[in-house]
């Protein structure tokens, strides 16, 4: 597969009718409006096509930006609507690239240190931080820090506002996307993962959309071996740049 970084405003209306129906077709709940208003909050989209069709195949949608904690200047990169299509998911084409676009916008858009703030209703989703990100939190293994806990339910509060309960680090939309069957299951023998287990516990209503609050720091030393090479590896993405920065 190929991969394209594109800024939000640089989409092509064919590219957000195939986003549109690559999401309805995995998750129950998606509406034209919502899919827009959510998309309109971010700045960067990252496409994956099969290369010889050019068929959609994935996405996930970025919201990069900059704000202050406790007096210092930090950068954060929010998750929006990431999907990639099962006939994928075989390919590691998702966080090659993913972490490759993170990379890039790290060394063209960044001066401090960066977080990834991401929301998880599935555990492949919240799978994807012990697989790739050394410290990361929640986590079964560790007490979240006091810093760190205070960094996520200050992100967390300032961009998704009363859709977030801090007591239980749970996002609960008024009007949730959930998985549809035979991608919402955890499959049987994988229960027995105590990140997966940990996850569902965490977040015991994510057959109804909930989202579990996570955070981790973007930077090569947290990154475990295989996202090191992730980190390393040559990417087919390419960028499609824009002038205005974050």
């Amino acid at each position: 597969m190929k991969s394209w970084l594109v800024p939000v405003q640089k989409l092509q209306p064919s590219d957000r009718i195939a986003m549109y129906a690559l999401l309805n077709n995995h998750f129950k709940g998606v509406t034209w409006d919502a899919f827009q208003a959510d998309l309109e909050r971010k700045n960067w989209v990252l496409l994956l096509r099969e290369e010889i069709t050019n068929t959609l195949k994935g996405f996930s949608t970025l919201m990069l930006s900059q704000t202050t904690f406790f007096g210092e200047r930090i950068t954060v990169v929010y998750s929006g609507d990431t999907i990639v299509d099962p006939s994928a998911w075989s390919s590691t084409t998702l966080p090659r690239t993913w972490i490759a676009a993170v990379n890039f916008l790290r060394e063209y858009y960044t001066e401090n240190k960066l977080y990834w703030l991401l929301i998880c209703s599935g555990f492949r989703t919240y799978r994807f931080l012990p697989t790739f990100w050394q410290e990361f939190y929640p986590r079964y293994d560790a007490v979240t820090p006091a810093n760190s806990a205070n960094l996520m339910a200050n992100l967390a509060q300032e961009y998704y506002g009363d859709f977030y309960e801090e007591a239980t680090g749970i996002v609960r939309f008024q009007q949730p996307q959930i998985l549809r069957e035979g991608l919402i299951e955890i499959p049987t023998g994988r229960q027995t993962n105590p990140h997966i287990q940990f996850f569902e516990e965490k977040n015991p209503g994510y057959r109804l959309g909930d989202e579990l609050v996570c955070l981790t720091e973007i930077s090569y030393d947290n990154l475990t071996r295989a996202g090191q090479r992730m980190w390393q590896s040559e990417s087919l993405l390419e960028f499609v740049q824009d002038s205005v920065l974050i």
